[in-house]
Order: C-alpha cells, then sequence, then structure tokens
C-alpha cells in the first residue's frame, strides 16, 4: 500500500551496501526521491514504495536480484532499528519472537489478516516451524528478506547451534535462485502452501547469553515511545485500509465484519469515516487503485493476476475500473 511507512534505518543501510556494490549514490536517492537528510535518523518513517524503489533501483545498477538478500544475511539489525537491539537483549529465542511481533511496526507497517502475530511458530510431529502470516501477493523479495533476517543473526551470534534446517516458500524460484544453496543452504520447497522456517528446536529452549534486563528495560521504553507516536498520526481510514488488504482478494469487503474486527458498530464506522471526508466505498475503491500501481508498476504480476489479488471477478471488470482510475488501459498504462 503506497501510504505505508517504515523506519529509514533499513533504506540507509541498504543504500550503503548497494553503493559498496558500485551503484551510483546520489542515482538511488534520486530514483527513490528519498535524500540525505530523510535516511539520517534510523527511527524517521519514509513510504515503503520509496525503500522498494530504492531496491529496485540497487539491484538494476548492480545488475544482481540478489542484492536485497546478500544485503540482509551480511547485516545487523540492531544498526538499523532499536527492535534489533531488543531482540539481542532478549532471554531467548521465543521471548525475542514475541518482541519482533509486538514492535514490528517500528520496522515497517505490514497489514496481518485475522489480527495474526506477523511470526508465528508451529510444530508439526518432530519439526518446529516459524511460519511468516503476512499475506502471499507471489512476490519473493519480502519473504526471502525476512527468513534470512533471522537466519542472518543466528549465525553470527550462535554458530554453534544452526537455526535454520528447511525453507518453504509460496513464490516461484526467484531470478537468483541458483544462489539459494550458497545462501540459504537449507533445502527449499518453492510454490509452496505457506511460507515458513523449519528451525532447530533446541531454540525453543536454549538460553541467550545477551538477555540483559536492565538493557532490555531501556531499549523497550524507546520503542513504546515510538509506537506511542506513531498511534497519534493514525486514522481510521488507515485501520479500515489495514484491515481490507488482507480480504482485499475478495471482492465485496463487508463493512459490518470491518467494523466488528476495529471494535465498533457499522453506524460508528460509517460516522468516523465521514468526519474524515470519505465513505467506506471510496476507501475501497482507493485501496483497489493503489494497490494496482503498485502490483503492476513492479512487473510482479499479469494484469489478470493482478485482477485476481484485487477482487475484481474477471480482468475486464479490472481493465474497466482501470480505464475509470487512470483515463488508460493497464496494458497501455505499462507500455507509457
Amino acid at each position: 500500500m503506497s501510504d505505508q511507512t517504515m523506519a529509514a534505518g533499513f533504506a540507509s543501510a541498504f543504500l550503503d551496501y548497494a553503493v559498496a556494490e558500485g551503484a551510483p549514490r546520489a542515482g538511488l536517492l534520486a530514483t527513490a526521491e528519498l535524500s540525505e537528510d530523510a535516511l539520517g535518523d534510523q527511527d524517521t518513517r519514509i513510504p515503503v514504495s520509496a525503500y522498494q524503489a530504492l531496491i529496485a533501483a540497487g539491484i538494476e545498477a548492480v545488475g544482481d536480484t540478489s542484492l536485497l538478500l546478500r544485503h540482509v544475511l551480511e547485516t545487523r539489525l540492531e544498526n538499523m532499528s532499536v527492535v534489533g537491539q531488543i531482540m539481542h537483549a532478549s532471554s531467548s529465542f521465543p521471548h525475542s519472537l514475541g518482541q519482533l511481533n509486538r514492535y514490528a511496526r517500528l520496522m515497517a507497517d505490514v497489514p496481518i489478516p485475522g489480527r495474526q502475530d506477523r511470526f508465528g511458530i508451529a510444530r508439526e510431529g518432530g519439526a518446529v516451524w516459524l511460519i511468516d502470516h503476512r499475506p502471499c501477493d507471489g512476490s519473493w523479495m519480502a519473504t526471502e528478506a525476512s527468513f534470512a533476517r533471522f537466519i542472518s543473526e543466528f549465525r553470527r551470534s550462535a554458530p554453534e547451534h544452526p537455526f535454520e534446517q528447511a525453507l518453504e516458500v509460496t513464490y516461484a524460484p526467484p531470478p537468483h535462485a541458483n544462489r539459494y544453496p550458497d545462501l540459504f543452504r537449507v533445502p527449499v520447497t518453492f510454490r509452496a502452501a505457506r511460507n515458513a522456517l523449519r528451525i532447530n528446536p533446541v531454540w525453543l529452549d536454549e538460553a541467550f547469553d545477551g538477555g540483559k534486563e536492565y538493557v532490555f528495560g531501556v531499549f523497550t521504553r524507546h520503542a513504546d515511545g515510538l509506537l506511542e507516536e506513531l498511534a497519534t498520526h493514525d486514522t481510521v481510514r488507515a485501520a479500515v485500509e489495514t484491515r481490507m488488504l488482507s480480504d482485499l482478494h475478495e471482492g465485496t469487503l463487508s463493512m459490518d465484519h470491518i467494523a466488528r474486527d476495529l471494535g465498533m458498530s457499522r453506524q460508528t464506522l460509517y460516522r468516523r469515516l465521514k468526519d474524515e471526508g470519505t465513505t467506506f466505498a471510496q476507501v475501497h475503491d482507493d485501496l483497489r487503485r493503489r494497490m494496482a500501481m503498485d502490483y503492476l508498476s513492479a512487473r510482479k504480476v499479469s494484469v489478470g493476476e493482478a485482477a485476481y489479488l484485487l477482487g475484481f471477478s474477471e480482468a475486464s471488470a479490472f481493465v474497466r475500473a482501470f480505464r475509470r482510475w487512470t483515463g488508460t488501459s493497464p496494458t497501455a498504462w505499462l507500455a507509457g
């Protein structure tokens, strides 16, 4: 969603890495419409779309689609976000995972269906799986980076107990899939039903050496302040969009259900949206429009796939809506 934001620390770190790989710093910043000042403080919020544009520009400049994956595997989360500091000051992996879910928004706005945590643990027989509940959109970039971050932190901090054992992902093999054996070092199943990393069960009971109560408290107090600051900028429209996004593919969305999920009546939701100068139908239509631009501009999906993801019953209905939004067809818009 184009108005989602994230911490600038991730963009700053990726920018430095891409430049070290040979990409032009000024060119990347210009393409992403970012300034050096905007990246000066790791807690500053920048548009998620700007970060995505920065990654795309870096990949194009370097000529390697594995650039983001390599960056994640070779860098430290604590240098980009206070969330990394909190995780390293936690007492165990289950404790750190709880903190990650609690403070995930400080890293980036990622809508999760049904108010689930971003990451969960599932026991299946003798196996333990770390499951990413982020909605599957067929793209590989965010999913591989998320799991690579866990792997990276454990490889660096606790090489004596390898964290990763197998990987399941919903996307098709990316252009750099031939590098997965060297980078992930585990069997990978593509086009799976879920995004999940099988992990070493020892980490459910193993204590972290770095768990420090005082430092943990310092970092969490800072993080709580950042969350409160973010909440002051929240709107009802943003909350509705977040809830809509997980069910966008269903087409017709229930205002009653979304109002209930937000803890209010249909009438209250109607009134509060009206106070913000919009309606439920307008929010739905505008969200579809912006997601259509995101999907097509990234060239991750076909017109037919975009129609499905946005909840249109057939591609022709999507094309008609796209003409209403832009005055042209999706194919012509892409060609232009």
